[in-house]
């Protein structure tokens, strides 16, 4: 399906239709997105997949003229790629920005394509994208796994925005959805940097969360399901896998959380218990000002990340980014 979109997109660009191509590109690349994500981490189609899914990708901005900046983040020894939409203009030369950070198994295509930083250009903020350890390229090109301590990463985005004239210094938030409901909060108790925090999904205790998959769900609870969490974390066993997750807890983390903080999570949420928003909201004592916010069926957005209806959350989240970097100034 992909390819057929594709080759459709690829006939209006060398048309000269070139908004048709656009739109053509952007809905292959969805395509290659799902499937990419449902092979297995070793099958030699997933590769291709993935450089046709990026190929496909540059097409699409390029086509369609979207403010998208192709960016490396240094790391360590290495680097993890990044997407840079930029809400700078000739009355806001430096608008404040958020880091927004992948869940498990997303890509920061995937986070473009569904319109968060269109979002939040619509209301003068940036928008940095990150493909972070343990997802996308950073896993894909560069070998990167996951890492328990993601102030880590997170503030190496923070050091490439400071260096950067079109971003405000004093106002760049973080954010992340499913397991970047774990990742952001983390990264903002500890990189005291981050003026904002948001968490699109309470996961406050992941790493229960697998402990109690593996005895109710045994050994396939979708196909490659254990086998991806440990590509992902870097883990050679379930065994060392299962000793690895009993740290992956917002649990004492959340508390050291002293910006403003919103929960977002849906009532549906069949991934990540519900009970775990509260959790974060509860334990979440030193934040100036913590707000949760449940999505009910009356607005959509009940299922993980609001898959069912994201529109309506995108929105909330990215007004109450939105005020809440307003107070600042």
């Amino acid at each position: 399906m992909a390819a057929r979109i594709g080759a459709l997109g690829d006939a209006d660009r060398d048309a000269g239709h070139i908004d048709s191509a656009a739109a053509k590109y952007r809905r292959a690349c969805a395509y290659l997105i799902t499937a990419e994500r449902m092979q297995a981490s070793e099958h030699p189609e997933r590769r291709r997949a993935y450089a046709d899914m990026l190929a496909t990708f540059a097409h699409y901005i390029d086509c369609s003229g979207e403010p998208c900046e192709f960016v490396e983040i240094p790391y360590e020894t290495s680097h993890y790629p990044a997407l840079f939409s930029s809400a700078a203009t000739a009355n806001n030369p430096a608008p404040p920005c958020m880091v927004f950070c992948n869940g498990l198994d997303s890509v920061k295509e995937m986070v473009f394509l569904a319109g968060i930083p269109a979002a939040l250009r619509a209301r003068g903020i940036s928008c940095l994208i990150v493909d972070q350890p343990g997802v996308g390229g950073a896993l894909r090109l560069n070998n990167l796994p996951a890492i328990v301590e993601t102030e880590t990463w997170a503030g190496r985005a923070v050091d490439w925005l400071e260096a950067r004239p079109d971003v405000a210094r004093d106002r760049i938030g973080m954010m992340g959805w499913s397991l970047g409901g774990y990742y952001a909060p983390r990264a903002a108790a500890f990189e005291k940097r981050f003026r904002l925090c948001v968490a699109w999904g309470a996961n406050h205790e992941w790493g229960e969360v697998q402990q109690r998959r593996r005895r109710n769900e045994g050994e396939n609870p979708v196909p490659h399901y254990w086998a991806h969490v440990m590509w992902v974390w870097g883990q050679r066993s379930i065994e060392d896998f299962m000793a690895l997750s009993e740290r992956i807890t917002l649990t004492g983390v959340v508390e050291r959380i002293d910006v403003p903080f919103l929960v977002v999570h849906g009532e549906n949420d069949r991934q990540i218990p519900l009970e775990y928003a509260y959790r974060s909201h509860e334990q979440a004592v030193a934040s100036p000002r913590v707000d949760l916010k449940v999505f009910t069926a009356r607005e959509g957005g009940v299922e993980h990340c609001s898959a069912d209806n994201m529109e309506s959350v995108r929105s909330y989240i990215t007004d109450w980014i939105h005020d809440r970097f307003a107070e600042m100034t």
